[in-house]
């Protein structure tokens, strides 16, 4: 027994199994042929129901019985993955030009594999699938026998149309994929007559006749021209859709998707942003999509003001309303192995194939007709010498002897002659006989002709795809449009921009409160805390927090707590270091500019935008001396703007904010002309600084009484800056605060 055992090493034979299974996926399962651009059980599946009759005009049958065909004859696999393979030959959604005629629930846009059962389905081929079939018994293809020997099955169909790219493929081997897109029957049946014409016509002019493919959808091809000249050159790429819409009444209309996108994707893409608070300018999503309007989707935005297009474009690049498409012309050619290839080869490969066909069935018609006009001449001898095979027919044993070297006939031609019926004898039938001959002897010059002459063989292939472009072709569903790139929204486009103002309080909690009429002295806060300062800005915009360090910390505004409760420390949200406190808070536009100064007396203007990080850990603005504290940061509106700083011994300083430098970090210059402190006891400092705008004064506050200068008195104490400034009333050494104020509550007398 033992010498009945092959051996081979483990890893010589693990390599050959794994080979030949490679080969089978790739050859025989994933990859279609360049002749009729089908995978195999494709192709059983359509030889399958002609055998069964299932042409265009025939009654609808049960898919179960198809199927049931199909993998007991010819694809002894699982019966889902056949009717799945029957389904997406039926999708006029999925595939450009649909090989079968369904009846039933065949799926819908909306979910393609909502399909009934195949016992509730039934199905036919298709008029477009004739083009398949339609010259198989004519000796066009070759035959091979089924999986268990019992039958013949063709190896391909012999298309007459180049369906490798009017309906494309897809599918995934080992160590190998392909992903062809279907392309519009017009446009590639013009390309092939065009090669036939001029064999060295250039990719570059047949992306003329072909600018793209052509999916089995209304939404836009929208990749760049160069993009598609790329791929149909190298066979490698990628192909971008976008969905349609129109504005009815306000409202957002989808009125096609991409290929392959059911509407419920999209719906619940559109709805997680809804819930996610990402899109605030949509207020309602509708499907209205029924069996007159297989798509149509509804988008309600929150007014009339909203910028639809703006809207489209964020949906664009955010959800599937957008979608790119690979492509991968990896094919089987006519030497039966795989490769990518260009669009100018995958044409003259497949003409090659057509020429082939055409060239066997009518070698098989001219083979056909001579065997006729060998039959029919033998019969003509036996209406010359009727009574004479009459009689050796009934007189000799050995009649088909006699008959065939009396008369020097062929045994073909005996056995045609043996088999005539008595009423064929009649002189009529003897007129037909003449008239088929002469018929098939003109038929048999034609086709000598053609298959004698490369430029008649030509013709009639221009001719036959000529024809087919009127029974099959339409016009393109994929139109071919040219769009900007798709972007989101930023995070601010997101957010409302109501008027907002943020809250700080003296340990550094914050809060924001929706309005400007805040009166944010009369809040609650925790006990021994109380109000330090705040601004009114937007929702959108970011706040500038400023430690005692001179770092700059930033916070978008409406991640901010609500003025409902006593808000957070900013410590819990931002990594300053330990023992910090805040100095001040801005926010506004980006383009604002901030006065920075420090209690030792130097400053300069910065830009908002500079000032803001993404970094927890703050960044560094302000240069601060040992012992100097911050002073809170204040805004400028315009270049006419005027600084007030005011020392603790009582100097009052104004001077035009130009006179500042703007700086995006550092110390600045001198503000106002005091001694280089060393910050001890009783050493003047810069207390205060205030931007004094157009229309507004300055409010001074010590202990329970205040005084606002009137506005000449004011001017009294401009100067240049870096100067000492003059003295404020007695009394006003040491000010508890200031405050910016309207000119008309500020032209008053001290209290």
């Amino acid at each position: 027994m033992s010498e009945k055992i092959e051996q081979q090493p483990l890893s010589q034979y693990t390599e050959k199994a794994y080979l030949d299974y490679s080969m089978y996926v790739i050859l025989d399962r994933a990859l279609p042929h360049i002749g009729d651009g089908l995978k195999p059980v494709q192709r059983r599946i359509i030889y399958a129901m002609s055998e069964l009759g299932l042409s265009s005009s025939a009654k609808y049958k049960k898919s179960a019985r198809t199927v049931g065909d199909v993998i007991g004859k010819f694809h002894p696999h699982g019966d889902s993955a056949a009717y799945e393979a029957m389904v997406l030959l039926s999708q006029s959604f999925t595939t450009r030009y649909p090989l079968i005629d369904g009846q039933g629930n065949w799926g819908s846009v909306d979910d393609p594999k909502s399909f009934a059962a195949m016992r509730y389905t039934e199905c036919r081929l298709s008029s477009y699938a004739k083009n398949l079939l339609e010259e198989l018994g004519q000796g066009t293809v070759d035959w091979g026998s089924n999986f268990d020997g019992t039958l013949l099955e063709p190896l391909l169909l012999p298309a007459r149309l180049p369906n490798l790219l009017l309906n494309g493929a897809s599918g995934i081997a080992v160590g190998m994929a392909t992903d062809i897109p279907s392309h519009n029957l017009n446009e590639v049946v013009t390309a092939c007559i065009k090669l036939l014409d001029k064999p060295k016509t250039t990719v570059e002019e047949l992306y003329n006749l072909i600018p793209a493919p052509d999916y089995p959808t209304e939404a836009e091809i929208i990749t760049p021209e160069e993009e598609l000249k790329e791929i149909y050159q190298t066979g490698k790429g990628s192909i971008r859709m976008r969905a349609t819409y129109q504005i009815e009444d306000g409202e957002i209309v989808i009125l096609a998707l991409p290929h392959q996108t059911p509407s419920s994707k999209i719906l619940e893409q559109v709805a997680a942003q809804m819930e996610a608070k990402k899109l605030p300018m949509i207020v309602d999503l509708r499907d209205e999509s029924d069996q007159e309007n297989p798509t149509r989707l509804i988008l309600v935005p929150k007014s009339n003001r909203i910028d639809k297009d703006a809207v489209m474009n964020h949906l664009f690049a955010t959800t599937d309303l957008q979608k790119n498409f690979r492509v991968n012309m990896n094919i089987i050619g006519l030497n039966g192995k795989p490769q990518v290839r260009d669009i100018k080869s995958v044409l003259k490969e497949w003409l090659t194939f057509r020429t082939q066909t055409v060239t066997r069935r009518l070698q098989y018609r001219l083979d056909w007709v001579l065997d006729r006009l060998h039959i029919l001449e033998g019969l003509m001898a036996v209406f010359l010498n009727i009574d004479e095979v009459i009689h050796i027919i009934r007189t000799e044993d050995e009649h088909r002897k006699v008959l065939q070297k009396k008369f020097k006939l062929s045994v073909v031609q005996v056995d045609a002659i043996l088999e005539i019926r008595l009423r064929q004898l009649a002189k009529l039938e003897e007129i037909k006989i003449k008239e088929e001959e002469e018929r098939l002897d003109s038929e048999k010059k034609d086709l000598e002709k053609t298959l004698g002459s490369k430029a008649r063989l030509k013709t009639l292939l221009k001719n036959e795809l000529k024809s087919d472009i009127e029974i099959y072709g339409d016009d393109r569903k994929s139109p071919i449009v040219s769009r900007e790139e798709a972007s989101a929204f930023d995070e601010t486009e997101l957010i409302s921009s109501d008027p907002v103002t943020v809250i700080l309080s003296k340990r550094g909690w914050v809060r924001v409160a929706k309005g400007h009429d805040v009166e944010a002295e009369s809040l609650n806060y925790r006990e021994g805390d109380g109000f330090f300062t705040s601004v009114k800005c937007r929702n959108n915009q970011n706040a500038v927090f400023f430690d005692s360090k001179g770092k700059a910390y930033t916070l978008p505004c409406h991640s901010l707590p609500s003025a409902r409760g006593q808000g957070e420390p900013l410590t819990g949200r931002l990594n300053a270091e330990s023992g910090e406190t805040f100095a001040g808070v801005v926010a506004g536009p980006l383009e604002s500019k901030v006065v920075l100064a420090t209690s030792e007396g130097y400053g300069f203007v910065a830009n908002l935008g500079d000032l803001q990080t993404k970094n927890k850990s703050g960044k560094a603005v302000l240069k601060v001396s040992e012992g100097a504290k911050v002073l809170p940061p204040q805004l400028v509106s315009s270049s006419e703007d005027r600084i007030a700083a005011i020392s603790n011994m009582g100097k009052l300083l104004v001077f035009p904010v130009s006179e500042l430098p703007e700086l995006s970090r550092g110390k600045g210059n001198k503000i106002m002309g005091i001694p280089k402190p060393k910050f001890q006891s009783g050493e003047e400092l810069l207390s205060f600084i205030a931007v004094i705008q157009e229309g507004t004064n300055l409010k001074l506050i010590n202990g329970k009484t205040h005084y606002s200068p009137k506005a000449k008195d004011l001017d009294n104490f401009l100067g240049g800056r870096g100067k000492r400034g003059l003295s404020l009333p007695p009394g006003y050494r040491n000010l508890d605060a200031i405050e910016v104020i309207s000119k008309k509550k500020s032209d008053q007398d001290p209290e």
